[in-house]
């Protein structure tokens, strides 16, 4: 017996047109409807401190291109504003930051961002398929072509660290560290003490920090939660000593009991005013820590800095690599090594040195 298939109705010349006519106008009208909200869609998916970074790389691009004599503007969210860029503008932009003394590391990372905005706005239409494969091959440079490179731009005289972030972190003396946690007794004072605790103590990234609110903690259990944003974990740490003291001094008496838990400094008073924003936050922690550094004596001090005061502490006092990991919210045991200060002596705490 022969087996029953199933059966695909057959449909006249005249009514195939009819539906291919009305397929074509519906993915049209997808398409359209696609293009509009492609950004919108790549933004949602980004953590905040991705998306100011990725605004912050294509301002310099909007920026390179008027200096070019090229009106540019609203690339960050409006695809149709790359209409007419070519794989040209892009590696002459790659040379123009050369020549602006950017480090590599932020030039490879900026043309990473222009590379993607401009793939994006190729689905949307904005930029033909064929540009943005040329775009697309506008490579970086690895890092043996960077130190080539830099040896180059220092002979002719050239800086090559013009970038957000320190060649070196700045180190941090442990009398240094305990005086940081230890501000005044005033609303100013009471806040930047749970900030350089937070830091010191946890190793904490500023962003994280940032939107921390009231809820987050525990203070009878002794411990605070916490979401890391770069990597989409929510953690628990369990609060130091001076932690939960500062926890409790600020709580009692200047913390906001709703949002984030950070209030504005009133300049030269001492006081707290408004809450801080989520987004203002991180920007305001960030600069808030350097002004505290540069009044205990270290010029340059950043949150990130205190990130690696924090690991090297724990790893000089014996910590397991697998549990600074885990605690620091990193991904590979590989990541919390680069962190972790080289001694003076190299061979300090060795088992040959402990020996004798």
């Amino acid at each position: 017996m022969k087996k029953q298939t199933a059966i695909t109705k057959r449909h006249d010349p005249q009514t195939l047109a009819v539906m291919n006519d009305v397929m074509t106008q519906a993915g049209q009208a997808a398409n359209k409807a696609a293009a509009n909200i492609a950004f919108d869609d790549h933004t949602a998916r980004k953590a905040n401190n991705t998306i100011r970074r990725k605004v912050a790389d294509l301002a310099l691009f909007e920026s390179f291109l008027r200096s070019a004599g090229v009106p540019a503007s609203g690339l960050f969210d409006n695809p149709k504003a790359w209409r007419g860029v070519t794989w040209g503008l892009v590696e002459t932009f790659k040379v123009w930051m050369l020549k602006q003394s950017y480090a590599i590391a932020s030039i490879n990372g900026r043309l990473s961002t222009v590379r993607t905005y401009a793939r994006i706005a190729a689905k949307a239409g904005a930029i033909t398929a064929q540009e943005s494969i040329l775009i697309a091959s506008v490579q970086g440079y690895a890092n043996k072509e960077a130190k080539h490179i830099d040896d180059k731009r220092r002979a002719e005289g050239m800086d090559t660290r013009k970038s957000n972030k320190k060649a070196e972190a700045v180190s941090i003396p442990e009398d240094i560290a305990q005086a940081l946690k230890q501000q005044a007794d005033t609303p100013q004072g009471r806040r930047d003490t749970l900030i350089m605790c937070l830091l010191l103590d946890h190793g904490l990234r500023v962003g994280e920090i940032a939107i921390l609110t009231r809820a987050a903690f525990d203070l009878k259990a002794g411990t605070f939660t916490f979401y890391r944003p770069k990597v989409n974990k929510t953690q628990t740490h369990e609060l130091t000593g001076d932690t939960r003291k500062a926890a409790i001094a600020y709580f009692k008496r200047d913390a906001p009991d709703d949002g984030i838990l950070w209030r504005r400094s009133c300049k030269g008073t001492g006081k707290l005013s408004s809450p801080m924003s989520p987004i203002s936050a991180t920007r305001a922690l960030t600069k808030r820590v350097e002004l505290l550094g540069r009044h205990a004596g270290i010029e340059g001090l950043s949150a990130h800095d205190a990130r690696h005061y924090w690991a090297t502490f724990e790893a000089r006092n014996n910590t397991p690599v697998d549990r600074l990991m885990d605690a620091g919210g990193w991904n590979s045991p590989a990541m919390p090594l680069r962190y972790i200060e080289s001694a003076h002596i190299a061979n300090m705490g060795t088992a040959k040195v402990k020996a004798a």
